[in-house]
């Protein structure tokens, strides 16, 4: 085996793999906004007398 075919195996291999991770990355990242979203809104609901929306 040369190392031109094990770099090509490296690479098969991880790409996938990256994009398995990016891809959880960007969801937890967006769960964990929308949380922070919602605390702010509920935080501004408070502060200016309003009831909270459920």
């Amino acid at each position: 085996m040369n190392i031109g075919d094990i770099i090509f195996q490296l690479f098969a291999l991880l790409v996938p793999i990256a994009i398995i991770v990016a891809i959880i990355i960007f969801v937890r990242s967006s769960k964990k906004r929308k949380e922070q979203l919602d605390r702010i809104e509920e935080k501004l609901d408070r502060a200016s007398g309003q009831s909270p929306k459920k």
